[in-house]
């Protein structure tokens, strides 16, 4: 007998049905199971008081893996849950928390989450537990963040038990001045670490260094808190997270919770006939509009459907594009779509979370404002706009869907790029395991160096604690430039310094460049000094939030940028010339004709120009530009590869700088598939003769001084890296180079010169070379 289609599998049919016949963009099609639940019993060491509200709040049992993390945490181990989205994370620190709250009246715990919304959800679930029971009446869970006025701020510190804030508040805020919360210190039993799988690269390295700080000062004050760590499914989860905080750390992987079935649906569409991009390359229809298609096919059916966009702006015409297309059908269908994104008022974003869930609204689009901390249960449909750059934000998309046990469908629409199309062509990188592992590198000198002067301001250096960092070299420069003074009882600041100020722990590093609204004065952000020419030189579109803006001038020696709010058709990408010279070899490995290594660099950069697309991908105009040249010291990971080899495989001489350029440019685009980090966040450079290798070489370096551990992981996952990269060159449709394999919008040089099928063979010859 046959059976009958599953909910998801039906959605799918409904969409497919409205897709013009010559069409074919359905690349995958998979069934994910429903998972029963699996229960505990409640913990014979947790409070009576703090069950009975736990119950009372609808929890009749923990599943299993929120029993097992908070018994390691009771019995003091650093613990990490990492499961799903909506598998109850938070019980696994809030029943330990508030049974030891609940039994030691002057107990006290931190919480720490990347971003407020999830930290405000958070206190108001900490604040219904308390209300519940009279064991917890005086914890008082309360914010301490930027947005606490100074009074409140003052009670807070007085009187809450459970302070709820985020590693910048913490840095600049708590550390700083740890006199004035010696109490809490000395009573500090928790910390709650949210989310930590988005502390990655630099402002992963410094929130693992202001960590380490804060387990200083609590050994300063005779406590040693244990760390609950909360993080969506990723690889390796317990050495991350061991990284993070600096101490062993348990992992709970294996989730309890139970799911509806899944429908999940990889989707790439189609190149256009009628529009070419640079250098006449074809170009693929945008994600966004693709996605407004999808969504108003669902809505047409009744589903409950959320889709995931890369900005605000492109949700409000993701929404836009939906609802023009339902009033085509019914005008009444039209108004049961909108926007959500950060930066609306609390009480319309909670209107719009109830009208989602009672199913008054029954399409949404939305940036990652919903991937994190809103509990928005029982949607029927989830699209994903574009891969969102790590396998653990895809999962926490797709799991906003199907939680009624009806089944659900999970559609990502690839955009015009080297990783989703890579994904969409090889869905088991996506679907059977995830692949990334958070990368941060603690002991990057730019980023330890003025990490150390901040904890030499909270407490004089100890040379063990010195020793410990492995940091005498780096205190003896900071020393020689007037930083910091060895003194007999340890390291102390030099009068005057103020060096938490100028730490941004977010990313930056060095030289702040402030970016300011010159219309109303507001402070919009800062970008470190290196990436200002190529993100906010003149005539760049700057992105904040979502919101659009454009630049009118930048200042290097004043750290300044002034923008003006704009929302023009097109975006920016700059134009720059780049040299590359070795400074040392970390580690090397010759393989015959191939050459591979992990090295420190000089990057020379030189912005000349920038270029102006339309959303479609079409290049308008080319900008000239006349800024200062910059290096930068980082790290990369290099290969190279004789002449005589290229030539055996098919690639003459003159087709060398096309093979290498396009390899380049396609590894960069899939390194976040080993390494949790945008393309952006890294660089390349490609040469048919480089000065310090005498042979053609390929290197993709850190942007960011001292490197952020993306090149090393590079370096270590060097054969999956460029199988995938070749594997995604071979699989695009497009004849001779795309910005879905080899084209780059961010290429200095106008993505030419770049050779399609010569880079396919180019990495074929390197990964034959390298040892099974």
């Amino acid at each position: 007998m046959t059976q009958p289609a599953s909910y998801g599998r039906q959605l799918l049919g409904r969409v497919l049905a409205g897709t013009p016949a010559d069409e074919k963009p359905l690349t995958h099609v998979t069934e994910l199971p429903a998972r029963e639940s699996r229960y505990d019993r409640w913990p014979e060491w947790a409070h009576p008081a703090v069950v009975e509200g736990l119950r009372e709040n609808g929890i009749p049992m923990p599943w299993t893996h929120q029993a097992r993390a908070a018994t390691h945490a009771a019995h003091g181990r650093h613990v990490v849950v990492a499961t799903g989205t909506a598998s109850g994370k938070s019980l696994a620190y809030q029943l330990p928390v508030l049974t030891t709250l609940a039994e030691d009246p002057q107990a006290t715990a931190l919480y720490l989450a990347p971003t407020k919304a999830l930290g405000a959800d958070q206190i108001r679930a900490a604040v219904a537990l308390c209300d519940a029971a009279e064991e917890l009446a005086d914890v008082y869970p309360n914010a301490f963040d930027g947005d606490t006025p100074n009074e409140v701020r003052q009670w807070v510190r007085a009187n809450s038990r459970w302070v709820f804030t985020n590693p910048d508040m913490l840095h600049v805020g708590m550390l700083r001045s740890h006199q004035r919360w010696a109490h809490f210190f000395r009573r500090l039993r928790y910390v709650v670490i949210d989310e930590c799988h988005s502390y990655r690269g630099v402002f992963g390295s410094n929130v693992a260094l202001v960590l380490r700080r804060l387990r200083r000062i609590a050994r300063r004050y005779a406590a040693d808190p244990v760390f609950v760590l909360a993080s969506a499914t990723t690889s390796d989860p317990g050495a991350a997270a061991s990284r993070l905080i600096g101490a062993p750390c348990e992992e709970v992987v294996d989730d309890g919770s139970p799911h509806g079935p899944r429908t999940v649906a990889l989707w790439e569409p189609p190149l256009l006939a009628d529009v070419t991009g640079e250098n006449g390359a074809p170009v693929r229809r945008a994600a966004g509009s693709e996605s407004a298609r999808i969504m108003a096919d669902l809505v047409v059916e009744g589903a409950r459907t959320l889709t995931f966009v890369r900005s605000r702006r492109g949700a409000e015409l993701t929404a836009m594009g939906a609802k023009r297309l339902l009033a085509e059908v019914d005008v009444d269908l039209a108004d049961r779509v909108a926007a959500y994104r950060a930066g609306y008022l609390a009480e319309d974003r909670r209107d719009l979370e109830q009208s989602l869930a009672d199913g008054t609204l029954l399409g949404a689009a939305t940036t990652n404002a919903l991937e994190l901390g809103v509990d928005i249960a029982g949607l029927d449909a989830v699209v994903v706009a574009g891969f969102p750059g790590t396998v653990a934000s895809f999962w926490q998309q797709a799991g906003r869907s199907g939680r009624r046990g009806q089944g659900s469908l999970v559609v990502l629409v690839a955009r015009d790029d080297p990783l989703d199309t890579y994904l969409v062509h090889h869905p088991g990188a996506l679907l059977d395991k995830p692949v990334e592992a958070t990368v941060t590198d603690p002991s990057n000198p730019h980023v330890l160096g003025p990490q150390l002067l901040c904890a030499a301001m909270e407490l004089p250096l100890s040379d063990a604690e010195v020793a410990e960092f492995g940091a005498l070299d780096l205190l003896t420069d900071l020393s020689a430039q007037g930083l910091i003074r060895r003194r007999a009882h340890g390291w102390f600041v030099t009068a005057g310094s103020n060096p938490h100020a100028s730490v941004d722990i977010r990313g930056g590093i060095g030289l702040q460049v402030a970016i300011v609204d010159a219309e109303s004065g507001r402070l919009l952000g800062t970008v470190d000094g290196g990436r200002a020419p190529a993100t906010t030189h003149p005539g760049a579109v700057y992105l904040h939030q979502g919101e659009s803006f454009v630049v009118d001038t930048l200042d290097l020696d004043e750290g300044l940028a002034l923008v003006h709010a704009e929302t023009p058709e097109w975006t920016t990408s700059a134009r720059e010339t780049t040299d590359i010279a070795v400074t040392a070899v970390i580690d090397r490995r010759d393989h015959g004709p191939v050459t591979v290594a992990l090295v420190e660099v000089e990057v020379t950069h030189q912005v000349v120009g920038y270029l102006r697309r339309l959303p479609s991908g079409e290049v308008l105009d080319a900008v000239e530009l006349d800024m200062p040249e910059q290096t930068l010291p980082t790290r990369a990971v290099m290969y190279t590869a004789t002449p005589e080899l290229l030539e055996s495989v098919g690639i003459p001489a003159d087709r060398f700088p096309g093979a290498l350029h396009a390899a380049e440019h396609a590894a960069i685009g899939l390194l976040p598939l080993v390494a949790t980090c945008d393309r952006g966040d890294i660089g390349g450079v490609s040469t048919a003769l480089h000065a310090d290798t005498g042979l053609p070489t390929v290197f993709v370096y850190d942007g960011h001084p001292g490197g952020a551990g993306f090149a090393d992981r590079g370096h270590a996952q060097l054969q999956p890296w460029l199988t995938a990269t070749r594997d995604a060159i071979g699989a695009c449709e497009c004849v001779s180079g795309c910005p879905s394999c080899v084209q780059s919008p961010k290429c200095g040089n106008g993505n030419n010169p770049l050779d399609k099928d010569a880079a396919v063979l180019l990495l074929t010859a390197v990964l034959d070379a390298l040892p099974r």
